[in-house]
């Protein structure tokens, strides 16, 4: 009896003379009905048919819908579920729900156009932006379980959106970091024109009636930027004389509290200069450089809760009876048996009681091929079952599992600190406390010598040593370089990485999908009979095309279709093709089709497949991982400065020790797991050690988060990026190469900024001392000193 092919569009089976077909992607698609008929035909007639080509791969998945999810999608049925997302408003319910598979304004449409004419919905909004759907709708007609059906058959995977708590924190709080900084950039110019009206270099006709309105123009333009934008500064100073520990908000809150005393002062009596310029354009300057600080600090702190939501939300459970239950996670008990369907999550790490099947363990290894796993053998949670269905005994749950080791490994390599942080911390106090006992000691002298500039003096003082050029020294010149990477495809996430590569020595690769493209490519078909090659990759192909397995994927298309295809895991693939049996896979198991002799497998290096029917061996077929054609050039790069290279894998084929002796690199080791690697890379930082990690799985993330500059490739996963300091969009490792040569011109570029900040507050401290400069000349000379410091910075874009 041949597989029943599945509907092209919501993937149900289609029935034996199906008769509804329609062309979508220059190609004649089945159906099974005419209702998914003229679906289809309307989205290709509105142009949309790009819908198809982006949908999810698992919502297309024939299988999942009627045998996996309609008991899943069923819990969110229940109250208790329901309670945390559904809110309900008399007799409607409202949700939100974050949509997977979204590609683009086309999805938008025919998601809130599919919904709206199911029974019961009030509303359906998608917002494009975050992929989050908004619907009102009356449970009491339609289920939220049959809402989810539905989007699930038009090939939308949709989830309750229940987002974390310190994730949203740190989002509202950039929300209220970026409203600050805008509130004082636009209020900062308003006020330094006013200001500047009051300058008689500007207008030397100012009436004094005029001139009175200016000051208090400007007095209340810099109102909201000392009370609301620079809050923070003075919150931070409150909090630091609490604990007597010297920041700079102690600093920057003196300097504009006196500024902005100082022009109080001076708007109501007439004397003296105005400083709100001033304040404004320190709480720029400042707020400019707090936010692209938070901004990757809330980059950070999503990393942990994108890696616990790669478990499953619900599971299925084996009663006495031997009868499955659809249960959530959080019911799941040490000792229950759990049924693990083919392409689904385990849950739980156990040991497996019965079945057999492939398990892909990339999470925890790298390594994208899955593994042949069978009676005894241990599972771990978050990996995800390729093949054949599995009973598994739960020996792990929550905080036990390996997966929550892995998170725990994250938080303790990212709550180390770098010892360059540590002494730069120290040295900003000091100079910080030497510049606050500096200027009240003058202060205090100036009260005995003319009591009436005193204030005037230690103002100028504060304001002359304010950080800001100092601040602006190291950060500018990142972000110029940073800008100069980007076009080049290296996006750096941290602002130490620049600075960091120049005191590197020490490379740690990982080698799927790092030094090669991390996909299987058939590279050689070679026939063993009168077959030709072209023919057995046809006829491979086709039975390929109906596996899901990782390896299928390197086949393409075939020509033509398969039948009675059935998957033995661990061993391949039998099917019939134009009436041919055939067997794809171990050549063991090919052979015995036929009951000739098992062909010797060749002795070079890949994943061979042997492809037989029931006269003998037909052909091998050899598939590898290809290393990136820039490879070699960025290893030779690394030799010519002298560094050590390690390549450190999950995989323990001898594919690690080929890939090491073709590129040359110093050390390799295969078969680890990511303790392991951190253990090596903790070791080589007690040597004295500077590491620079390059890696793309999640099995990489904590070594990436204990490095002392850590790389992302682009294809890698989500959390791997958001653990790394630096993020290879374009997967071109000469861009790493660039970025070598770049660090040396940005480190010479800090110190000639460092230099010059330093050398511009030691001359104007005890300028500022003697009286020689104003408070309004000190504002002026710091501008200028921190225009310099950018300008010099701005060569590293060219």
């Amino acid at each position: 009896m041949s597989t029943p092919r599945p509907c092209y569009h919501c993937g149900l089976p289609v029935p034996a003379g199906g008769r509804f077909r329609a062309s979508v992607l220059d190609a004649v698609r089945e159906f099974c009905c005419p209702g998914c008929q003229a679906v289809a035909e309307a989205i290709v007639a509105g142009g949309l048919d790009s819908y198809y080509k982006h949908r999810s791969e698992n919502s297309a998945n024939p299988q999942a819908l009627p045998q996996q999810l309609s008991d899943e999608l069923a819990l969110y049925d229940r109250a208790d579920v329901q309670q945390p997302f559904v809110h309900h408003q008399g007799d409607l319910a409202e949700a939100t729900l974050l949509v997977e598979g979204i590609s683009c304004a086309a999805c938008g449409w025919l998601i809130e156009h599919h919904l709206k004419h199911l029974p019961g919905i009030a509303e359906a909004r998608l917002n494009l932006s975050n992929h989050r759907l908004q619907v009102r709708w009356a449970d009491s007609q339609l289920p939220l379980s049959h809402m989810l059906t539905a989007l699930r058959k038009i090939g939308y995977a949709a989830h309750p959106y229940q987002p974390d708590r310190a994730t949203e924190q740190l989002a509202a709080e950039n929300r209220q970091a970026l409203r600050q900084l805008g509130v004082a950039g636009l209020l900062w110019f308003q006020a330094m024109m006013a200001t500047m009206a009051t300058w008689p270099e500007f207008n030397i006709d100012l009436s004094p009636e005029l001139h009175q309105i200016m000051r208090w123009v400007a007095m209340f333009l810099t109102t909201p930027i000392v009370f609301y934008s620079c809050a923070p500064f003075f919150r931070g100073a409150l909090r630091d004389l609490r604990t007597r520990h010297l920041t700079m908000d102690v600093s920057v809150s003196l300097a504009i509290g006196g500024a902005y005393l100082a022009g109080i002062w001076t708007a109501i009596s007439g004397q003296g200069e105005l400083y709100f310029d001033a304040v404004g354009m320190f709480a720029l300057f400042l707020l400019s450089g707090r936010y692209l600080e938070r901004r990757a600090r809330e980059r950070t702190a999503a990393a942990t809760a994108q890696l616990v939501n790669l478990l499953p939300a619900s599971c299925l459970r084996l009663g006495a009876d031997g009868q499955s239950e659809r249960i959530l996670l959080r019911e799941l008990r040490l000792g229950d048996h759990v049924q693990v369907l083919p392409g689904a999550i385990l849950p739980a790490d156990g040991r497996i009681l019965d079945g057999q099947s492939s398990v892909d363990e990339s999470l925890l290894t790298g390594e994208y091929l899955p593994l042949p796993r069978d009676v005894g053998d241990t599972v771990t949670a978050g990996t995800l079952n390729v093949e054949g269905p599995l009973i598994v005994e739960v020996g792990a749950l929550g905080h036990d599992t390996r997966l929550s080791a892995i998170v725990r490994l994250l938080e303790r390599a990212q709550a180390e600190k770098p010892r360059l942080a540590v002494l730069a911390d120290r040295a900003a106090q000091w100079f910080l406390l030497f510049s606050l006992i500096a200027a009240a000691a003058i202060g205090l002298l100036w009260l005995y010598v003319d009591a009436a500039r005193a204030f005037w003096i230690v103002l100028a003082m504060l304001v002359a040593t304010c950080p800001c050029a100092l601040s602006l020294a190291t950060p500018t010149a990142l972000t110029a370089a940073t800008g100069t990477l980007h076009k080049l495809g290296l996006l750096l996430t941290r602002g130490h990485v620049l600075e960091g590569l120049n005191q590197i020595d020490t490379v740690i690769f990982d080698k799927t999908g790092t030094l090669t493209e991390g996909k299987l490519t058939l590279r050689e078909v070679r026939p063993l009979g009168a077959t030709d090659a072209d023919t057995c990759l046809a006829l491979a192909a086709a039975l390929e095309n109906r596996s899901e397995h990782p390896i299928a994927r390197a086949f393409g298309q075939a020509p033509q279709a398969a039948e009675d295809v059935s998957n033995i895991p661990g061993l391949g693939l039998e099917g019939v093709v134009a009436g041919r049996r055939l067997r794809i896979g171990q050549a063991a198991f090919v052979a015995e089709l036929s009951a000739k002799p098992t062909p010797p497998m060749p002795e070079e290096l890949g994943q061979w497949l042997l492809l037989g029917d029931s006269h003998g061996p037909l052909a091998w077929l050899v598939l590898d991982d290809r290393l990136r054609s820039d490879a070699a050039a960025l290893l030779a790069d690394c030799k010519a400065r002298g560094w050590r290279t390690l390549l450190l894998s999950g995989d323990s084929s001898p594919m690690v020790a080929s890939v090491a002796a073709e590129l040359g690199i110093d050390e390799a080791r295969g078969g680890l797991r990511p303790d392991d690697k951190l253990a090596i890379l903790q070791q080589l930082r007690r040597d004295g050690r500077k590491v620079l990690m390059l890696g793309d799985g999640v099995n990489d993330v904590p070594v990436l988060a204990a490095a002392d500059i850590s790389v992302a490739m682009g294809s890698a996963t989500d959390l791997a990026k958001t653990s790394a300091d630096a993020v290879l969009l374009s997967n071109r490792l000469e861009a790493l190469s660039a970025a070598f040569a770049l660090a040396r011109r940005t480190r010479r570029v800090i110190v000639e900024n460092l230099l010059w900040a330093g050398l511009y507050n030691g001359l104007m401290l005890p300028f500022a001392a003697l009286g020689w400069i104003t408070p309004a000349w000190a504002a002026i000379g710091m501008s200028v000193s921190s225009l310099t410091v950018v300008l010099n910075a701005l060569r590293l874009t060219r």
